[in-house]
């Protein structure tokens, strides 16, 4: 097998049998477009099955992958896409592969299903993972060994990451090139695929009502997007409902439907997104960037900072300042 160098900025995406054209799309599209004229550093991407060849989708239609397996040994990012049957055990080759790219450090990422894959290989034992939330019970009971939380989009563990189903994946992905290359050019990226820039992986993934269809849900939009321009205000759930003419707790009810989260964990997170972003971006001195954020003081800002992000606000800006470059 030839030797090769792993390079952070190649990303390899696995791809098989019945493979989900959405979810392989998923990766392609935050990692394989060319965006260097919105400044984004380029990245190489790899799509890899086990045997070079066309291969069926579970669209309908047959998509080629160029590369095998073997080429995996270069990158340092590997993508497992939602895998076609859960009940169905992986080829002990890929498994062999994932275990191998593991040992060497390479950076795994379970989308939806794909969490399965990684749980099959080993690489989920004694660690936190999700999986899509229809599959968790099958996911509990065949890998009691790993601690699953399915009421969550994403699970950053460092090295190992995993995501709820569908739309998950792209926070999941929109994730991985924000801590790789900071928020700034994760946003741009976002706002080129048209989603939301930052969804906490916290957040809860089984949203009933995520489409606006009448007049108060498109009120509670409204609302929505007033408090995520005013997070330095002092924003409660009362001022919110009165906005949204709905009594508080019909807007309580209809904002966690909307949002799967509580009005006060949306508000930390929609702070805690904006004061990454001031610590990414800005030499503001931390006091600054706590009250530019609306968490009034800094004292608050590092207390969330370790409770939510298991960091401090100025580790994160020395570990984030200067990144640009995937390489």
């Amino acid at each position: 097998m030839e030797s090769r160098l792993m390079s952070p900025s190649t990303i390899a995406v696995i791809a098989f049998e019945g493979i989900s054209p959405f979810h392989l799309s998923v990766p392609s599209l935050v990692f394989g477009e060319d965006r260097t004229s919105l400044g984004v550093p380029r990245y190489k991407l790899l799509v890899c099955a086990e045997r070079k060849k066309k291969i069926s989708t579970s669209g309908g239609f047959m998509v080629e992958a160029p590369c095998g397996l073997d080429d995996i040994h270069e990158a340092g990012t590997i993508i497992v896409p939602s895998w076609r049957n859960p009940e169905e055990r992986p080829s002990e080759r890929l498994l062999e592969a994932i275990r191998a790219a593991h040992e060497r450090g390479a950076k795994l990422v379970g989308l939806c299903l794909g969490a399965f894959v990684l749980a099959e290989a080993g690489i989920l034992d004694g660690r936190r993972a999700t999986t899509h939330w229809n599959w968790a019970s099958l996911f509990s009971k065949r890998f009691p060994q790993v601690r699953l939380d399915a009421d969550v989009l994403y699970i950053d563990e460092g090295d190992v990451m995993t995501s709820a189903g569908t739309a998950a994946g792209i926070d999941c992905c929109l994730h991985l090139l924000r801590t790789s290359l900071g928020a700034e050019i994760a946003n741009r990226v976002a706002r080129r695929l048209v989603v939301a820039p930052h969804r906490p992986g916290g957040q809860a993934q089984f949203i009933e009502q995520p489409v606006a269809t009448d007049a108060g849900a498109d009120r509670l939009s409204s609302v929505i997007s007033w408090a995520a321009a005013h997070l330095q205000d002092d924003i409660d759930v009362d001022t919110l409902a009165e906005k949204a003419l709905m009594s508080r707790r019909t807007f309580t009810r209809r904002f966690r439907h909307s949002t799967g989260a509580t009005v006060v964990q949306w508000l930390t997170h929609q702070r805690l997104a904006a004061a990454q972003r001031l610590l990414e971006t800005t030499d503001l001195p931390i006091e600054n960037v706590a009250a530019s954020a609306g968490f009034g003081s800094a004292l608050l800002m590092r207390q969330y900072f370790r409770k939510i992000l298991r960091t401090s606000p100025t580790s994160y800006r020395e570990e984030f300042r200067g990144s640009g470059n995937p390489a």
